[in-house]
């Protein structure tokens, strides 16, 4: 399975030994505890459900709490789940720290997108604009949605304005170029969905793990 739960710090860049720069995601991952191990013969899969973050206990309610206590770890603020597909093991309350990936493997992360609000379908869907001369009045809308009397009605699906943003994306088959493992950070390549600071899943690609 190999995955973590961490947070996004931001971007940077890193020099390989030819010289290339390779423009990083940095994201603090980890140390993440095995909260609870669901089975194929108790819960009907495999899987396993991680913690990351310490929480103070006052802000913990009562079934979280027996839930952590039964764990026998402290209340943890993010809690993940991740399928076991591939039959490893693990125990309750077993660390998983950046140290258990490898540098040069695949990953796929998994994070919230930026939320921009209620957006025009130009910027929303890509369309093209009105002509900007001879008295146009359709610069930027979106024009006819429907027939005249026929079919008479607009119908559902249409692209048009609306909220933007927000949305759980995954980016698949990203490279992990670096792991500091004494400050916990991974360097991963390319950009990575949310915004500072905003919660990622990590774990190795489903296809493509190979140097």
């Amino acid at each position: 399975m190999k995955a973590i739960l961490g947070k996004k710090v931001g971007m940077t860049q890193i020099f390989a030994e030819s010289g290339e720069v390779i423009p990083v995601t940095v994201i603090q991952a980890g140390p993440a505890v095995v909260t609870q191990i669901k089975t194929a013969e108790t819960d009907g899969y495999d899987a396993v459900q991680i913690g990351f973050e310490d929480q103070k206990p006052q802000r913990v309610n009562r079934p979280m709490t027996g839930h952590f206590e039964k764990s026998g770890v402290a209340p943890k603020k993010y809690l993940a789940e991740f399928r076991n597909d591939e039959g490893e093991t693990y125990e309750l309350g077993q660390e998983i720290t950046v140290a258990d990936f490898e540098e040069g493997k695949k990953l796929d992360i998994t994070g919230v997108s930026k939320g921009k609000g209620t957006q025009g379908n130009i910027k929303r869907h890509g369309h093209h604009r009105g002509p900007m001369t001879h008295g146009s009045k359709h610069k930027r809308l979106a024009g006819a949605l429907a027939g005249a009397t026929y079919p008479s009605r607009v119908f559902p699906g249409n692209a048009g304005p609306g909220r933007m943003g927000r949305d759980t994306v995954t980016v698949q088959n990203v490279e992990l170029v670096k792991i500091d493992t004494d400050r916990n950070l991974m360097l991963v390549k390319g950009a990575v969905p949310g915004g500072r600071g905003s919660l990622v899943k990590v774990r190795y690609a489903v296809k493509g793990q190979g140097k």
